[in-house]
């Protein structure tokens, strides 16, 4: 992590609610996502007319696949957003310790969120709880860490030779 990151000096109630704030807005969507209003059965009325319109000619189960493979998408994008929202969030901290282990606060973060997730969804009726589908999720975080520590090196690597010339 980026020596700049770790000495920032503590922020006002309005920097940590701006910090903050998309992380916990983000982490409502999902929630909301994991009601009966985002249902397969919900998401199809919606899917399936967009694909009868473009792709006229294609078949229920390839439509039921293109379905399933969106919902899954949306499992794994929906958490990478969460994990960037996480380490944004927590690599900006007032306090020392949890910027400097902003990437497994995130990951923390993530992996409790993607099983509670699932967990909520077990007493939704139209929906089903999957441990693969917070696997999914996890999935999508950690990714989204893992761009975001490749990018930090990769931006560090490009300081280091700026400061040499």
């Amino acid at each position: 992590m980026s020596e700049e990151i770790l000495r920032q000096p503590p922020q006002s109630e309005s920097g940590r609610l701006r910090r903050y704030l998309p992380l916990l807005a983000w982490m409502a969507v999902i929630f909301f996502a994991s009601t009966g209003e985002f249902s397969a059965a919900n998401t199809n009325a919606l899917i399936q007319p967009l694909l009868r319109w473009f792709f006229p000619h294609l078949t229920d189960e390839g439509i039921a696949n293109i379905h399933f493979l969106l919902r899954k998408c949306g499992h794994f994008s929906e958490y990478a957003v969460l994990g960037w929202l996480a380490f944004k969030a927590f690599a900006g901290s007032s306090h020392a310790r949890l910027r400097q282990h902003s990437y497994l606060a995130a990951l923390s973060l993530i992996c409790l969120y993607a099983i509670l997730d699932e967990y909520h969804q077990s007493f939704v009726a139209s929906r089903t709880a999957s441990i693969y589908d917070s696997l999914l999720d996890m999935a999508g975080g950690i990714t989204a860490l893992v761009v975001v520590a490749l990018w930090q090196r990769r931006r560090g690597s490009r300081e280091k030779v700026q400061t040499v010339r």
